[in-house]
């Protein structure tokens, strides 16, 4: 059995299974360290990694059997309270093997799996993921091996290709198309109405690009403040957030509200008091850019009609989106590439691996016999300078390599034929490789 069809994964994601089930396979933090910690008790479970997203769980196991995957439904079962039983993993869940595993987590950790394609967090996850592992001893040799190689990976595709680059997110559209207009957020005043996930998104992104101070409006005061001080930014409060808004050069609301939060009259009034910028001919040169990413929205559209105020709605956003989007597809072919690479990779490093045992056990026999036969023989020259000791010792390692030269070339050509099981099978017979130091006298 070659050393890879051991491996396997079994999980679910955002395209198996809906919400509702995902959310129950949610784990906490100090309940995986301690189920990390004991992978030794249960029985079959060689190692394990557990990935736990919003958008996926799943572990990645290698187990004693091929096709066994009974102990890693048993890890399962330690993690989660929902049945693992055969009905469900066919309803919800899915199940790679060797290659096939091994393709799926360079897949995942290059963000060509994910829901969005070319976000950035899964990498950060998969690393963290696998140090929990490490940390808890839950990891060797083909696992370390294959998140090692999967992390690679991930950074090669960010490097090589374009996938993570441009707006996939509408709240960082937003920002971008902002960023495009104004040449530069550098001296921008922003408000953001609404102190929601969609908010913090946003200014995420709008401190990211430069934008020196952020103003909070919302309904709750007490959330606008977290907002704020989260990014060291200004709560204001609702009724004082009208009277404001003519001195912003960017609004952008995403409050949830069933109703328009700005409506004509309001906006009418915040321009009326706007201290334009102006050129040297007195032109305005600098427009007030409202962008409205709620649904139902928050700005009456007669807003955009209203001088000196530039609106966009999410509609406006969304084409950028999909215009990106395609062109993140396109990237996806040459990650793809690399991936497959990878792959290919992993199984030659695999294929000798399942040989390297066998080898390692020779060459360790070997050297074992060399110095013990040597320090018999330096007992009987106890009188030789120390430059011929020397030279002694050298010959003796010589010899050793020499001997194992063939040999070993023979067990790396076997790799990956059909000849290689049979010729292990010979080494391990034929240098009774399973009862090293037997043949060691006493006496050494």
């Amino acid at each position: 059995m070659k050393s890879e069809e051991r491996l396997v994964v079994l999980g679910l994601n955002h395209r198996t299974a809906p919400v509702e089930i995902r959310e129950k396979f949610s784990i906490d933090k100090d309940k995986l360290q301690m189920v990390l910690a004991n992978t030794d008790q249960i029985a079959g479970l060689k190692e394990a990694v557990v990935l736990s997203t919003c958008n996926r769980s799943e572990i990645y196991a290698v187990v004693e059997l091929e096709e066994d995957i009974a102990p890693v439904v048993a890890l399962w079962q330690e993690l989660v309270d929902i049945p693992m039983d055969r009905e469900f993993r066919q309803q919800y869940t899915y199940e790679f093997w060797g290659k096939q595993c091994i393709e799926h987590l360079l897949l995942v950790a290059a963000s060509l799996d994910s829901l969005v394609i070319g976000e950035g967090q899964i990498l950060s996850q998969v690393k963290h993921a696998y140090a929990a592992a490490l940390e808890n001893g839950s990891t060797d040799t083909m696992l370390n091996l294959l998140f090692h190689r999967a992390i690679a990976t991930g950074k090669r595709v960010r490097t090589e290709t374009r996938i993570a680059y441009s707006a996939v997110s509408v709240s960082y559209a937003a920002v971008e198309l902002a960023k495009n207009i104004l040449g530069a957020l550098d001296g921008c005043r922003v408000l953001l109405f609404g102190a929601g996930k969609m908010a913090e998104l946003t200014a995420t992104h709008l401190l990211s690009q430069g934008a020196p101070k952020l103003f909070v409006a919302n309904h709750h005061i007490e959330r606008a403040l977290s907002l704020a001080e989260r990014f060291q930014g200004q709560a204001v409060p609702w009724t004082e957030v009208y009277e404001m808004m003519g001195d912003m050069d960017i609004i952008i609301t995403s409050t949830g509200a069933p109703h328009y939060v700005i409506r004509p009259r309001e906006m009418a009034k915040a321009m009326a008091g706007r201290r334009q910028q102006k050129d040297i001919n007195g032109v305005k040169t600098r427009p007030l850019i409202l962008i409205d990413i709620a649904v139902p929205r928050d700005v009456d559209p007669e807003v955009g009609q209203l001088a000196g105020v530039d609106l966009f709605n999410i509609d406006d956003l969304e084409s950028v989106v999909d215009e990106n989007l395609q062109q993140r597809q396109q990237e996806a072919v040459a990650a793809r590439e690399i991936v497959e690479e990878e792959v290919h990779n992993l199984l030659d490093r695999y294929q000798y691996l399942g040989m390297q045992p066998v080898m390692s056990r020779l060459r360790d026999k070997a050297e074992l016999i060399r110095r013990t036969e040597l320090k018999r023989a330096m007992r009987k020259l106890h009188d030789l300078p120390e430059e011929d000791v020397r030279i002694v010792e050298n010959m003796t390692k010589m010899l050793v390599r020499k001997l194992l030269r063939e040999p070993m070339s023979s067990l790396h050509d076997a790799i990956g034929t059909q000849q290689e099981q049979e010729l292990k099978g010979a080494m391990e017979s034929l240098f009774q490789l399973e009862s090293m130091g037997n043949e060691v006298d006493a006496d050494a």
